[in-house]
């Protein structure tokens, strides 16, 4: 039996030590993973913020599924802004139209979790220490810093937080954010349903009317997150989870159940890369009718995770031949975490704000950026997911989980926008069939179908150590391909943690800042 009964992983270190700090004193996994959340919001500001959104799969021991959360901010009601323009701009007001779902999440995640009784103010102490203290800028923070430093729509509250010399961050400074201390200082004495109603709400909205945003108090005020059923595929020997509609969990379920079908025609590394790419592209050729709003997918939704249309699906891929591919992916900044507590209880969460930095609009007296999520919609009114009055858009989060007939326990997930799925479907499939640690299958080398930041091309993005074993196998295949540099970030940053009757582990991706902890706790 297992000694280690407690574990976290984010991409950030100073995220996991806020979230083991909690388990360390019996808080549950659902505070630890607040904890964290907020944490992460502060010292990983470019990645996510609690103006954005969260989604949550809760495992409790015992139960018949794991319990889902939905923190996705819908449209604001009043759209007329939008009236005859080509495309919603990409930052500025006008791309910050839907809620900020996250932190109504963590209340839900907290009221779902029987054993969670900590006060918000130890939950939050993490979150106000590093904001007021201050934390070292990561080399990613500067990169997006830098890349925000060139976009002229961000506001004058977000020149004044994140350029106070009159330049971008640089890796290595010193950064505090006062501002967003006393909000977490405030949530915790209020409550949080205080950043939705109330003074900070009412700043709030004043911020977003002057930066040209159509989002309202109102519609502030009637965010609410939402308990789901989650999504279940069942392969062979493991349920895997994730979550419904907006989110991509439908695309990540289906990937990995046409590899299931298909995994005995899979030895080498080439066939199961071209196995995985192939699957993400009858996934993706889908993505029209699947991925939208819940109230507006087709009924083919409800039907592809079904055993004809996997064979179907399966039956179009070619072991011997790519399928050429104009696939654009959208880029997307993320944060995911995971938590097991000494009770159980385990978390796969995930939190965003869409692009880094989101809209690049800063509410002043909040200390953080609103999402540009929005931006997602279409201004196609036959779209699926065409821009409607408190419609939710096409969202590219999607926390995974599996539990394995044998007792096995699986949280993984990533960042990384629409290369989710992809790096989803490789992480699982390193660890479940082709026998490899969580370590080793979040560490390996790995590959993203489809366009990245600042880039048009559509081709499949091969990380250098992958890419000079396989190369001439690529080519046989007819993929369009080139390399990248190793522990390249645009392949996200995935983490796991197992649990088992016999093992207790968990990984931290190299791509990041992060650090996955195991240790020890008195049961209390």
């Amino acid at each position: 039996m297992m000694k280690e009964n407690i574990a976290f992983t984010a991409p950030h270190k100073t995220a996991t030590e806020a979230g083991m700090s909690i388990l360390r004193q019996g808080g549950t996994a659902t505070e630890a993973m607040v904890a964290a959340a907020a944490t992460i919001s502060v010292v990983y500001p470019h990645m996510n913020s609690i103006g954005g959104d969260g989604f949550w799969l809760i495992d409790n021991p015992g139960s018949e599924a794991p319990i889902a959360i939905d923190a996705c901010g819908a449209a604001c009601q009043n759209l007329s802004v939008y009236q005859g323009l080509s495309a919603i701009p990409e930052r500025g007001g006008l791309s910050a139209i839907t809620q900020a779902g996250t932190i109504s999440g963590w209340q839900a995640a907290l009221n779902a979790d029987a054993h969670a009784k900590l006060p918000l103010s130890e939950i939050l102490a993490p979150a106000i220490a590093a904001a007021r203290t201050g934390f070292e800028v990561t080399t990613s923070l500067q990169t997006a810093s830098n890349k925000l430093f060139a976009v002229a729509e961000r506001n004058n509250a977000f020149k004044s937080l994140y350029e106070p010399r009159a330049a971008a961050l640089k890796q290595g400074e010193h950064f505090t954010n006062v501002a967003l201390a006393s909000t977490f200082e405030h949530l915790a004495q209020h409550g949080l349903s205080s950043f939705y109603q109330g003074e900070l709400a009412a700043s709030f909205a004043a911020d977003l009317a002057a930066s040209g945003s159509p989002i309202t108090l109102a519609d502030i005020n009637a965010t609410q997150a939402q308990v789901v059923k989650p999504l279940k595929a069942q392969l062979q020997g493991v349920d895997c989870y994730n979550l419904p509609a907006p989110t991509q969990g439908i695309h990540s379920l289906l990937i990995l159940s046409i590899v299931d079908r298909l995994r005995n025609h899979a030895s080498e590394d080439i066939d199961w890369l071209h196995l995985i790419v192939e699957a993400t592209k009858q996934s993706f050729h889908l993505r029209p009718q699947l991925w939208a709003d819940p109230k507006a997918v087709t009924d083919l939704y409800h039907q592809v995770l079904e055993e004809p249309a996997i064979s179907e699906l399966a039956n179009n891929i070619s072991m011997a031949k790519a399928e050429a591919w104009p696939f654009n992916a959208a880029p997307g900044d993320t944060v995911w975490l995971a938590a097991r507590d000494q009770r159980g209880q385990m978390v796969s969460f995930i939190q965003s704000i869409y692009w880094e930095f989101g809209a690049g609009v800063v509410m002043k007296d909040g200390g953080f950026t609103w999402n540009n999520r929005g931006i997602s919609f279409s201004l196609d009114s036959a779209a699926t997911n065409c821009l409607a009055a408190n419609k939710k858009p096409a969202h590219t989060l999607n926390p995974a989980f599996a539990r394995y007939h044998d007792g096995r326990r699986l949280a993984y997930g990533t960042m990384g926008g629409e290369g989710q799925p992809q790096t989803q479907a490789k992480v699982f499939t390193d660890y479940t069939w082709r026998n490899r640690s969580i370590a080793e299958a979040v560490a390996a080398p790995r590959w993203l179908l489809g366009r990245t930041w600042g880039d048009t091309s559509t081709n499949l993005k091969v990380e250098q150590a992958l890419a000079a074993n396989l190369g001439t196998e690529l080519d046989r295949l007819k993929h369009k391909w080139q390399s990248v540099d190793d522990n390249n970030e645009m392949m996200g940053h995935a983490g796991a943690i197992l649990d088992s009757e016999t093992e207790l582990a968990a990984a931290s991706d190299p791509r990041s800042d992060g650090v996955a902890l195991v240790e020890s706790v008195a049961n209390r």
